[in-house]
């Protein structure tokens, strides 16, 4: 059914990349959640007015925040796709994820005036009025809540949009709530005993945690979230595919929407090579990534000794020991400077995430100890750094 409805509303759908495809795909998943959302909540209402549930009028009332939420969902993901101007160089991407955050906020509200509302239904209770057409209705409507959170996971993977992902997981919230509704009208059936309130009470946690949940997601992109591993590895492998890029380091990739990113990174290259030679390889793959990739990249060149013996001795002791310490350990940036009776090795260390203070100052009490033991002539002179990854990426 989602291909379907793919292929015959959005115009070449591949293309996610374009900027009018991805409006179409958000059109597509505003317009199908407020039609089925409208139709749950018109038919939830009038079996809770009929049954006298309160947890079923609160799951319809649910629902038709949910149209709320496709109607913002809508607007968000047109804003976003609004080019650069004066006043917003990098565009308007971000807005998407304001629009990710007003629908969690829908749900979180929702969730409080559940909660509110089943307390008022615990301290006075009232009869329950069950019937066969209030279970069928609202096991089909766990059904098409279980498929609407599928239908907005596939789009939003597919064009990398953190509202329809928040849809989705709101959808499948839904999904629980209406069937723990489902389970105390069983009850009620069954033994006689009214848990209308309290189902209600645990179905308005839910409600509120996927809230939570969705603006704890949204906010991680606007406050800056560490770099995917994914696209870590697909930016250091494209720039270091080309002939004369030694390695990469400090890559940092700056978010201004789902489709639109920038990022830096310093490339070392030989420094016996023309730096008018390197300098032009360096412009051509910003270009390329730009094209390519489709990331606005910065590079940095670093010129490194690579036809150096000593320095690759001392390099190679350095990297000996950093493995026998900590094999998450790295470092980049080595120079090898003579003093009258000192040897200064010159470096950063990378050291992970879960470093503390104290772990950092004994980790460079460690590898000056360890280098200085391997060549007492040898001093470490070392500067000490996080990466911006999200986890130290697969080794080669």
């Amino acid at each position: 059914m989602t291909e379907f409805l793919v292929r015959r509303f959005v115009k070449n759908h591949e293309q996610t990349d374009d900027a009018g495809v991805r409006t179409a795909y958000g059109i597509l998943a505003s317009a199908v959640g407020i039609f089925c959302n409208l139709i749950l909540f018109a038919a939830k209402l009038a079996i809770g007015l009929l049954s006298g549930s309160i947890s079923i009028m609160a799951d319809a009332f649910n629902n038709l925040s949910d149209a709320a939420s496709s109607i913002v969902g809508f607007v968000g993901v047109k804003m976003a796709e609004k080019p650069a101007d004066e006043d917003h160089p990098f565009g308007h991407g971000r807005i998407e994820y304001i629009a990710a955050f007003i629908v969690a906020f829908f749900v979180i509200q929702v969730g409080l005036e559940l909660f509110k509302t089943s307390v008022g239904k615990i301290r006075h209770p009232a009869e329950l009025a069950v019937n066969g057409t209030a279970a069928v209705v609202l096991i089909l409507s766990v059904f098409v809540k279980c498929w609407l959170a599928a239908f907005n996971r596939t789009l939003g993977r597919r064009i990398h949009s953190t509202v329809m992902t928040a849809t989705a997981a709101d959808a499948l919230g839904d999904a629980a709530a209406t069937s723990a509704t489902v389970l105390s009208l069983a009850v009620f059936l069954i033994w006689k005993v009214n848990i209308d309130g309290f189902v209600g009470i645990l179905v308005s946690a839910a409600v509120m945690l996927a809230g939570f949940g969705i603006a704890r997601d949204t906010l991680e992109p606007l406050i800056g979230a560490p770099i995917d591993p994914a696209v870590y590895r697909k930016i250091t492998d494209f720039v270091e595919s080309y002939d004369g890029i030694i390695g990469t380091h400090d890559l940092i990739v700056h978010n201004y929407g789902p489709t639109r990113s920038m990022a830096t990174i310093h490339a070392e290259v030989s420094g016996d090579v023309d730096v008018r030679v390197s300098h032009e390889l360096i412009d051509r793959i910003e270009r390329d990534c730009l094209g390519t990739v489709g990331i606005f990249l910065v590079i940095h060149m670093d010129p490194v000794e690579t036809h150096d013996e000593r320095t690759d001795r001392y390099r190679q002791m350095l990297d000996e020991v950093l493995g026998r310490l900590d094999a998450r350990l790295s470092f980049h940036d080595f120079r090898v400077i003579d003093g009258t009776e000192r040897i200064n090795l010159i470096f950063d260390l990378v050291v992970p995430r879960d470093y503390n203070e104290g772990m950092r100052d004994t980790i460079r009490e460690k590898v000056s100890d360890e280098v200085h033991r391997a060549d007492p002539r040898c001093y470490c002179v070392m500067t000490i750094e996080n990466t911006y990854c999200a986890q130290p990426p697969e080794p080669d």
